[in-house]
């Protein structure tokens, strides 16, 4: 099966915290928590960052932060995955590097300055808890299709696609979600809405987060959102 190499959005809501230690002095750095960790029955003793975002004092251009990514990746042998995001908190906009593939913690304040190294102004330190935000992440995709308009994520096991026929917004998406998994024998995976840049245009997308996914259940999802959103 050939894997393709897409490049897309997703949007998500999650509840983040800033990062307060292990960082460089004065900046506002957000941890993003595990979508899976919901999913899993034990825990293993170190816990690692998923997904920590870099809040900086200007936009951000996506072709930037993956050619200085990259750079940092060649110079350091290391393997991060840098996205250009944004931080929706209640009416305030925040824009930020958010950074994949930190193995511990006491390493963010050493990848901050190889960005800073690199031009970056990261914004004023800022402190909160289990803070409701919408973040949007332009990022790259690599993706195997499994069944038409249904793909696997190549490098993430838990991780899945699924084609939807039309824009939902916001509001729409959070109550279609309820009223689907109100409707499904299986509720217990983590969604999310996105888009993939397709043969020049846009593909409305799904991003749902499962161990061990069945194609079954998958379809099922894909039924339910096609037959609310015609």
């Amino acid at each position: 099966m050939a894997t393709k190499e897409l490049i897309g959005k997703i949007i998500i809501q999650e509840n983040i915290d800033t990062i307060d230690e292990n960082k460089l002095p004065g900046t506002f750095v957000i941890n993003v928590p595990d979508p899976y960790k919901n999913y899993y029955g034990r825990f293993t003793e170190i816990v690692k960052p998923v997904s920590i975002i870099f809040v900086t004092k200007t936009p951000n251009s996506f072709e930037k932060i993956l050619r200085v990514t990259k750079k940092i990746n060649q110079k350091y042998n290391l393997k991060l995955d840098g996205a250009k995001c944004e931080v929706t908190l209640n009416s305030r906009k925040l824009d930020g590097i958010r950074v994949k593939g930190i193995n511990r913690f006491p390493e963010i304040a050493q990848i901050q300055q190889y960005y800073k190294d690199e031009g970056y102004e990261f914004a004023k330190s800022e402190k909160f808890k289990s803070t409701e935000a919408l973040i949007r992440i332009n990022r790259f995709f690599n993706v195997d299709e499994v069944e038409q308009g249904i793909y696997h994520s190549h490098d993430e096991d838990e991780v899945y696609y699924i084609e939807v026929p039309r824009y939902m917004t916001w509001e729409e998406f959070k109550k279609l979600t309820q009223e689907v998994k109100h409707n499904i024998a299986d509720a217990n995976y983590d969604i999310a809405k996105g888009i993939f840049y397709v043969n020049h245009g846009i593909t409305e997308i799904l991003r749902v987060v499962k161990p061990k996914a069945t194609l079954e259940l998958l379809k099922t999802i894909k039924k339910k959102y096609i037959e609310k959103l015609h």
